[in-house]
């Protein structure tokens, strides 16, 4: 399975409660009518957010299929293109990305009802190869992330290394997804020795400045 994860910023102008209402209550009935979709998930920033500044992205929205096949056959069809029409009706499209991604669990726990996900969009170490990068991501930084002990659930979403062919190079490397119970909780792990050791390591295999989103989400299509 793969998943197509997307992220922007909400219409300029609008106001975020509006942009959130409408992405939650309306734009579904659109992505829900594309064929070959398994789950689909928003995660939406946290409205505290916005007291700090502009958050980097408004949201993320994630969507599973079986293969990439199956993802390519869309191109042209009614359905996608209704999407993409009603995108325009709540998302600034210059500011819209996509990577496709391969998802590695790296702590299988349960996600919290009324829990809270961070989102660190990631770049790899330019001097690393993406196949180096991706298996110390995985077999060494992962392993320190799990062991602190109030992320509930941590997932990986690597891009997918044909993202790379031709010389391309994706707006991200990959995506590092983690669920906590709370806020509190997501600081209180900032004074732990294991956060300590994650954030020294970050140096061996990410470039300075990952960016990330406070979000919660909400599954629509389980």
């Amino acid at each position: 399975m793969v998943k197509a994860l997307s992220f922007f910023k909400r219409r300029s102008g609008m106001p975020v409660e509006a942009f959130q209402a409408y992405w939650r209550a309306s734009h579904p009935q659109a992505v829900v009518r594309l064929p070959g979709v398994r789950r689909y998930v928003q995660s939406h920033t946290l409205p505290g957010a916005y007291r700090r500044g502009e958050p980097v992205y408004d949201g993320i929205a994630e969507i599973w299929f079986d293969d990439t096949q199956a993802m390519r056959a869309l191109a042209g069809t009614p359905a996608y293109a209704a999407v993409q029409a009603d995108e325009a009706k709540f998302i600034e499209r210059a500011t819209m990305g996509l990577i496709i991604t391969e998802e590695h669990v790296i702590k299988d726990g349960p996600v919290p009802a009324a829990g809270v996900k961070n989102v660190e969009f990631l770049t790899h170490r330019p001097d690393l190869t993406i196949e180096a990068f991706q298996r110390y991501w995985r077999e060494v930084h992962g392993p320190l992330a799990a062991r602190i002990g109030v992320i509930r659930r941590y997932v990986q979403s690597h891009t997918r290394r044909s993202a790379y062919e031709g010389g391309r190079a994706p707006r991200w490397d990959g995506a590092a997804l983690t669920w906590f119970d709370d806020t509190q909780a997501m600081r209180a792990s900032a004074a732990s020795p294991e956060y300590a050791a994650v954030r020294a390591d970050e140096a061996n295999f990410l470039a300075p400045a990952a960016p990330f989103i406070i979000t919660r989400e909400h599954v629509i299509v389980a």
